[in-house]
């Protein structure tokens, strides 16, 4: 691990959603970035959570001339909340969630297919 430093701002504590929520400044010189896992890692270790991937880590910017990135940080009780609160495209990026299967074109002439049938055929197209 090369060397980083982490500070948060804007901490805040949200019971409803059953989280802890905060700012992340990085300070990484010798690197262009630093990758989620290890961040994660390091707010980890610094806020005693036994399970990273209650960990939810997201739009990071890297400052202009690099050397400084600041993203959002989210920490999740358990894994029930996250996967109950968390969008379904963060969850997927985890992969907590299965992947989509098929096109949206797929989709698209199916549904449009679908509007040309009616009573029995319509049905059969739907199951198979």
């Amino acid at each position: 691990m090369s060397s980083f430093s982490v500070r948060t701002r804007k901490f805040m504590v949200n019971p409803l959603l059953k989280r802890k929520q905060m700012i992340v400044d990085v300070e990484h010189a010798e690197k262009a970035s630093i990758s989620k896992k290890e961040l994660a890692v390091q707010i980890g270790k610094d806020f005693k959570v036994k399970d990273t991937t209650c960990i939810q880590l997201f739009g990071f910017r890297t400052a202009f001339g690099g050397g400084r990135s600041t993203g959002f940080c989210l920490i999740y009780n358990d894994l029930e909340a996250l996967k109950k609160y968390e969008p379904k495209y963060r969850l997927r990026r985890k992969a907590l969630e299965p992947e989509r299967t098929g096109s949206a074109k797929q989709k698209k002439e199916r549904k449009n297919k679908l509007k040309k049938l009616r009573s029995k055929a319509k049905r059969e197209a739907q199951q198979g």
